[in-house]
């Protein structure tokens, strides 16, 4: 799985969001606050969520590449159908 943030003009304390995509096909957005503080995801299909916080779920950023946590790798493929 694979994750990408979404760039779009955000206010300075607005919320973060992303896309995570299996084998290419979009399968859930996450968004955090600007604080990391306040997580959740949404599913294709509408169903929303609590999810790990933003350390917990995210890797990299920056000069590093965004990845997925293997925690966050976890929880998706609990929740994801096998299709």
């Amino acid at each position: 799985m694979t994750v990408k943030q979404v760039s779009h003009d955000r206010e300075p304390f607005g919320d973060y969001h992303y896309e995570i995509f299996r084998e290419g096909t979009l399968v859930a957005r996450y968004a955090h606050d600007y604080r990391g503080d306040g997580t959740w995801i949404v599913f294709v299909g509408g169903r929303k969520e609590a999810s790990p916080g933003v350390r917990e779920f995210l890797e990299g950023g920056g000069p590093q590449p965004l990845r997925l946590s293997d925690k966050a790798v976890r929880f998706l493929t609990a929740r994801l159908p096998l299709v």
